[in-house]
């Protein structure tokens, strides 16, 4: 059976983020409460959800989120 409704090839994205240790490097203050936002099918909608979780966390400094291009792990060479 095939879903019409998928692109040919899917284009994973991870959206996480957490409180930092300090502005100066990406080391999380506590893995324990890494916010996983979720996996996306292309970049389109992860950045919707990145943009989001971002804008709702503006206030605290120390607070980001990251968007990550988790195809580009499983298959290096494909962009």
């Amino acid at each position: 059976m095939t879903d019409t409704n998928r692109s040919a090839t899917q284009e994973l994205h991870l959206v996480l983020g957490g409180e930092l240790r300090s502005l100066d490097r990406v080391e999380f203050r506590d893995l324990a409460a890494v916010d996983i936002v979720g996996v996306f099918p292309d970049y389109a909608s992860a950045r919707v959800a990145w943009e989001r979780k971002a804008r709702e966390t503006i206030d605290n400094a120390q607070m980001r989120y990251f968007l990550v291009p988790i195809h580009r792990l499983i298959e290096p060479g494909r962009d």
